[in-house]
């Protein structure tokens, strides 16, 4: 990512439940380039209403066009953000990471009030990200995630949740896709 980006949009990160740690690539990116995280009230108990909520009032405080960069259950987020905004044209894109299925048996009762997810085409663009071999989505679920919300669908093989435990340091291959999806 060049500066002259990060300058032109506000990027904001969004992390799925339980956070993004130091070593998440969003983290690192937060520290590197100054993106801003959108800090929830609970990590552990997320409930979509008051993501959404908090979403809505970040957004709401920028006066420059946004970029969402969602990890997990943060593209979720944005979908069921998306779907009740009428702020929607603040933002320039979105770069979904790796969208968690909800749906799947054994997060359904950890994640109860984030199912049934919300399958409305985004009205900005967006790229999603998947891995071949993500736990909590299975390539094909991603795959109707991205037709679903109109996004363009790169995999990138084996690489898991797209996370730390993928050792993928800074992502440099993904802060490629954030400055295409910026410079769209």
């Amino acid at each position: 990512m060049t500066d002259i980006a990060i300058q032109a949009r506000q990027i904001l990160l969004l992390p799925g439940w339980q956070d993004s740690g130091p070593g998440h690539w969003q983290s690192r990116w937060q520290e590197r380039f100054g993106c801003q995280r959108v800090q929830q009230h609970d990590w552990l108990r997320p409930l979509r209403g008051d993501w959404i909520v908090r979403l809505e009032d970040v957004v709401l405080s920028l006066e420059v066009p946004v970029v969402l960069v969602a990890h997990s259950l943060g593209c979720q987020l944005v979908a069921a953000w998306a779907a009740i905004s009428n702020n929607t044209d603040r933002i320039h894109g979105a770069l979904l990471v790796a969208p968690g299925d909800v749906e799947r048996d054994e997060l359904r009762a950890l994640l109860a009030s984030w199912s049934p997810p919300l399958l409305q085409r985004l009205p900005f663009k967006s790229m999603l990200v998947a891995s071949s071999d993500d736990p909590y989505c299975s390539p094909e679920r991603a795959a109707q995630f991205a037709s679903a919300w109109g996004a363009d669908l790169i995999s990138i093989g084996a690489a898991g949740h797209i996370n730390a435990d993928s050792g993928l340091a800074d992502w440099p291959a993904g802060q490629a896709l954030l400055q295409t999806l910026i410079s769209q």
